[in-house]
């Protein structure tokens, strides 16, 4: 029926959020099934999915290390050229805790809602082999920094990956390549506070964490 093929068509991102997260498991979704689940959204959403926790304010514990991993492994993926993703069973095998989805749910239902006006495919040259590397490199550079004990290391970086999912599964490359210079300044800052880590110590970067804080409005 054409307007259900439509409607299927134009399934707004936080609908198919909600829908990938929707686990009957007791002990919540796992890695493996939300790949599965992911569709034609692929490796966009799967990128969504797994920055999500520390992108948004999702109290996450233990989870940034694993998901970094998985990240950087879709994002080494996309940059080969692969069109399905590849992950090894163990990491297929970690669950999210019904809890924590639902957590998640919400506040990307939340955040998805109030921008989705925003969100329409443009510049989709993005999503050629060339654009697609460069978006991959970023991704994986984020991925890293989500891993390491820096100040703010999950949020910053974890947004940068969380917006260019969106772009890739929106089809939206305007989005992406925005996301894609946040995350290039990122580099720098980051490389910044590891400098001032390394030569003055760890009290150094205090004065640029809080002004970060400051303007992402959280709390110090």
């Amino acid at each position: 029926m054409q307007t259900t093929a439509n409607d299927t068509a134009h399934t707004s991102l936080a609908a198919t959020l909600e829908g990938t997260l929707a686990s009957e498991h007791e002990n919540g979704p796992s890695i493996g099934e939300i790949t599965d689940a992911v569709g034609e959204k692929g490796f966009g959403l799967l990128l969504v999915v797994l920055s999500l926790p520390s992108a948004l304010p999702v109290p996450a514990p233990g989870y940034s290390t694993p998901f970094g991993i998985v990240i950087a492994l879709i994002a080494l993926q996309m940059l080969l050229g692969r069109q399905t993703v590849w992950l090894p069973a163990r990491l297929l095998s970690i669950r999210i805790k019904p809890a924590l989805a639902n957590k998640m749910i919400g506040a990307a239902s939340k955040f998805l809602r109030a921008i989705e006006h925003l969100i329409r495919p443009r510049q989709q040259w993005i999503r050629s082999r060339p654009g697609q590397s460069a978006l991959a490199i970023v991704i994986v550079v984020m991925a890293c920094l989500m891993m390491l004990p820096i100040p703010l290391t999950n949020t910053m970086p974890a947004m940068v990956i969380f917006l260019i999912g969106i772009g890739l599964s929106e089809d939206d490359g305007l989005l992406a390549i925005g996301a894609f210079a946040i995350g290039c300044a990122a580099v720098f800052l980051y490389a910044y506070i590891i400098y001032l880590v390394v030569t003055q110590g760890p009290e150094a970067a205090e004065g640029i964490k809080d002004w970060i804080k400051t303007q992402l409005g959280m709390s110090a």
